[in-house]
């Protein structure tokens, strides 16, 4: 039997370009004989479709879909992800579904059971789990159909499975002797290597039967979904995989269990870079923008940003403005300029002393006697903020904002000044990952300047400014946040890991202070395993320490 894995790239609510492209795969999918089809987890709404799912004509738009790719399927079998209704009177209204078509007739639907409800999912607040669970026979084999965190919970495997039960087990019980599973499983930095090839492997060889794992791929918001679609064989060997990061079409003969396919091989930092690209160029491309504009400190952190930028959407639709006030170093605004050249992109500059000097005069009654402090500081900050947004708004430019997560989680980013944005394109990218991207970058020219890279990081809002005036080092910040963040340490956990107690307070109390600024910041690409947003849910107003 020759199977098809159908990686493709939906629009959330693009029904007519959704259906356009499924029905295409399927004609290219017969033209190259196979025998099954099958495309990710709700392929026909695009995922994740959020509360939408509340909108009946959404529902009823998404069936009428499932209704058009259904007659057209004739001399393949096809597996499509859909929003099912819930028949019952009970429950939530609809289902996570996957159906299975044949000769224009759609034979069985497939509900998913297992329904997450953590980091940036939150399916329990849609769906109705399963009611059942059967295989689907199709040419001698008895098909087990599963729907992706249906398949994320072997108890050999995880040391605490989530979930009461295994929909696998069920399958396999009834008879299954081939899983199928498709999914939208968003990417986050080592997750296919480390977690889902290896998953994949035990539970193959663990039932002995061949895994089929069809992911989605492209950005939808801040997530991306990095494909890398995967047929594992009874044996528990790879046997085919789809490319990572774009749309493919992969063809299987599951009675060879052979290698047939060898996938790319990327480094971790390679991932990230592919990821920013592909959730850039989509979030610009589905929200209908064609330029974007970016602030240019002749930082590292804009610096990466606008390569970034002009790798996914060309050169031409990056305009850079650089805004120097009377603290920002000839230096900084000579590399501003020279990234531009490098990269090829337009820019403008737009000195900023005059207008700070008029905030300070209309101010200086009001402040008299009061020395400055971070106010005039950010007075810079949302200057610049304004000339950036008075672009976006005269010519329909997306502003990309370039404050790293290192940054955001303590608070080193001003509201509505370098804040402002509709994209925050490195805001889950650690402050020592991004210079790790701009050498990648730079791995076969010099694009960022070697001087931006070099010198010490400067917000340059006051004489002789450098971050760790305030800060300690990145990559001493970076384990701490990561600690903290992403691995839910506690103040003494992070302490016996060899850091410095009063240092580690005080990365505490800035997180947590500032999670009011977060909230109000733009969305931002999710990298790494916990990223700020919806990925992490944390109350403004609290007293918790984090002892």
């Amino acid at each position: 039997m020759k199977v098809a894995l159908a990686q493709i790239n939906p629009i959330v609510g693009d029904f007519e370009n959704n259906i356009r492209k499924i029905c295409s795969f399927i004609e290219q999918a017969k033209r190259k004989k196979a025998d099954l089809v099958i495309f990710p987890e709700l392929v026909v709404t695009g995922y994740p479709p959020k509360d939408f799912l509340d909108v009946p004509a959404f529902v009823e738009h998404n069936l009428k879909a499932l209704e058009d790719i259904t007659h057209h399927v004739s001399g393949i079998a096809v597996i499509v992800g859909f929003v099912d209704k819930n028949k019952h009177s009970y429950g939530k209204l609809v289902h996570n579904a996957a159906a299975f078509i044949q000769e224009r007739k759609i034979v069985s639907i497939h509900h998913k059971s297992l329904l997450p409800t953590y980091d940036v999912f939150d399916e329990s607040r849609y769906f109705e789990p399963a009611c059942s669970i059967t295989p689907v026979r199709f040419n001698n084999y008895t098909l087990g159909i599963s729907i992706c965190e249906d398949i994320w919970n072997d108890e050999e495997f995880w040391t605490r499975p989530l979930y009461e039960t295994d929909p696998i087990e069920k399958l396999m019980a009834n008879g299954a002797n081939i899983i199928i599973n498709i999914s939208a499983s968003p990417f986050t930095v080592g997750k296919h290597d480390t977690i889902r090839l290896r998953m994949l492997t035990h539970d193959a060889k663990k039932y002995k039967v061949p895994f089929i794992y069809v992911n989605q791929v492209g950005g939808n918001d801040e997530l991306v979904f990095d494909g890398s679609s995967t047929v594992i064989n009874a044996q528990g060997k790879l046997i085919a995989q789809a490319e990572a990061f774009e749309e493919d079409l992969v063809i299987v003969d599951i009675e060879n269990s052979a290698i047939q396919a060898v996938p790319k091989s990327f480094s971790p930092i390679e991932t990230v870079q592919k990821t920013l690209l592909l959730g850039l160029r989509d979030y610009v491309t589905k929200c209908g923008f064609k330029k974007v504009v970016i602030g240019l400190s002749g930082g590292i952190d804009s610096a990466v940003t606008a390569a970034l930028a002009a790798e996914a959407l060309g050169s031409e639709n990056v305009i850079g403005v650089i805004m120097p006030s009377q603290f920002s170093s000839q230096g900084s605004v000579d590399d501003a300029v020279k990234l531009s050249k490098n990269l090829g992109i337009a820019y403008r500059i737009f000195p900023i002393k005059d207008l700070f000097d008029h905030y300070q005069n209309v101010l200086s009654e009001e402040f008299k006697g009061i020395p400055p402090d971070i106010t005039e500081e950010n007075l810079q900050a949302r200057i610049r903020g304004n000339i950036i947004m008075a672009l976006s708004n005269k010519y329909g430019y997306l502003v990309l904002s370039t404050g790293n997560k290192s940054e955001m989680a303590v608070g080193y980013c001003t509201l509505y000044g370098d804040m402002s944005g509709g994209l925050a394109l490195i805001s889950d990218v650690p402050k020592t990952m991004v210079y790790e991207l701009a050498k990648h970058i730079n791995r076969e020219k010099e694009i960022i300047p070697q001087e931006t890279i070099n010198k010490p990081p400067s917000a340059e809002l006051k004489p002789n400014q450098l971050d760790q005036d305030s800060l300690p080092p990145y990559d001493i910040l970076d384990d701490i946040l990561k600690a903290y963040v992403e691995d839910a340490k506690c103040l003494d956990e992070i302490v016996r890991m060899g850091f410095d107690e009063t240092t580690v307070r005080d990365i505490i109390q800035k997180v947590n202070r500032n999670e009011y600024k977060r909230r109000q910041a733009a969305p931002g690409i999710k990298v790494t395993s916990k990223a700020f947003g919806s990925g992490r849910r944390m109350p403004i107003a609290h007293k918790f320490t984090g002892e």
